[in-house]
């Protein structure tokens, strides 16, 4: 069947955004050429003050140092601006980018641009609903990462709040958001361990899921937040997250089939530490609900857990799931600082 595409629209959208990623790459590679050339006339500038001092300003000296001058500046502008701008970036060059800055791309950009065959009249191609999903996620994924937005739980103030890496990198100074009443009321030092943005295509996305450490419903069991969500406004409500066996939520991530894994630790002088992770189905989380999960992972003393607190989601070449997970030593010298992996085997 020959491809007819019905979803240009869409594919122009991609290249769209694979164009603005390298038009401010470009405008980067610019900025630091105009510092390259800056320090460098300056520092040429200043040995040759110098230089001329000591050769008392003969005539000779001046107009070499001149030429010398010239031809540094040329030479920083050549290095700093014309060489970097002048290097031909292709589409699938910014999609490999893109996927090598987010992993969990996993090729769809560079699949959706290569996606439409080379000669308009051939009769082999892919499918145009495959091709229309491809380029469908590819352009979710690319403005996820053009938002370039980062949530921070922090404890003890008991806020969330917004960092635009995209726009300012490191530079980025956090903005408190509006978080529903029952943030502010968590307990100190146990408030929001969990931060997780819920995916996108899904009834939650563009809703932050937060979980507390331990900060416990009427009933007992640990308190959950939705915030932000379509309208923005921090609303969404509360939910809880069932508590057993005297387990705290220490982090959480998302799985792209739609579950979230909670991370959880406990430690008592008589039983030890332990280290569990359940999943918890993402459609299950809602306003007013109570949800629990199945036991994904329990370990002990008698494993080599510690202070467990990070866990991540990635997939890995061959498309199975990993689970990555960090410990946090406190600065404590009875304390490790571990990463464990796992891949996740589908029963």
């Amino acid at each position: 069947m020959a491809y007819e595409p019905g979803s240009s629209n869409r594919r122009e959208e991609l290249v769209a955004v694979i164009h603005r990623v390298r038009n401010r790459w470009r405008l980067k590679l610019a900025l630091r050429g105009a510092v390259i050339v800056v320090a460098g006339t300056l520092l040429a500038l200043m040995l040759s003050a110098s230089s001329l001092e000591a050769l008392r300003f003969s005539p000779a000296a001046i107009i070499s140092f001149r030429v010398i001058a010239l031809i540094v500046f040329a030479g920083l502008v050549m290095i700093g601006f014309v060489q970097p701008l002048r290097r031909r970036v292709t589409d699938g060059q910014v999609a490999l980018y893109l996927e090598e800055k987010d992993r969990t791309l996993e090729a769809a950009i560079l699949s959706a641009i290569e996606s439409v065959p080379a000669e308009a009249g051939s009769d082999r191609g892919p499918s145009p609903a495959l091709v229309e999903k491809l380029v469908d996620q590819a352009i979710e994924k690319c403005r996820a990462l053009e938002d370039g937005v980062a949530y921070v739980g922090i404890e003890r103030v008991n806020q969330v709040v917004r960092f635009e890496y995209a726009k300012d990198g490191l530079r980025a100074r956090g903005s408190p958001i509006a978080v529903p009443p029952g943030v502010k009321t968590l307990p100190h030092n146990q408030s929001i361990e969990c931060l997780e943005m819920a995916p996108k295509g899904g009834p939650l996305a563009g809703t932050l899921i937060a979980l507390s450490e331990r900060g416990l419903d009427t009933g007992g069991n640990l308190l959950g937040f939705l915030i932000g969500g379509r309208d923005g406004q921090g609303a969404g409500g509360a939910f809880s997250l069932k508590r057993t066996d005297d387990f705290d939520v220490s982090d959480c991530a998302a799985t792209p089939d739609g579950n979230l894994l909670v991370l959880e630790r406990r430690f008592s002088w008589t039983r030890g530490l332990a280290v569990r992770i359940r999943s918890v189905p993402l459609a299950a989380i809602k306003s007013g609900a109570l949800v629990d999960g199945r036991e994904l992972m329990f370990a002990d003393m008698g494993s080599q857990i510690d202070n467990m607190e990070g866990v991540s989601v990635h997939r890995d070449s061959s498309g199975a799931l990993v689970l990555t997970l960090l410990s946090d030593d406190n600065f404590s010298l009875l304390q490790r600082t571990l990463l464990l992996q796992f891949t996740l085997v589908r029963e």
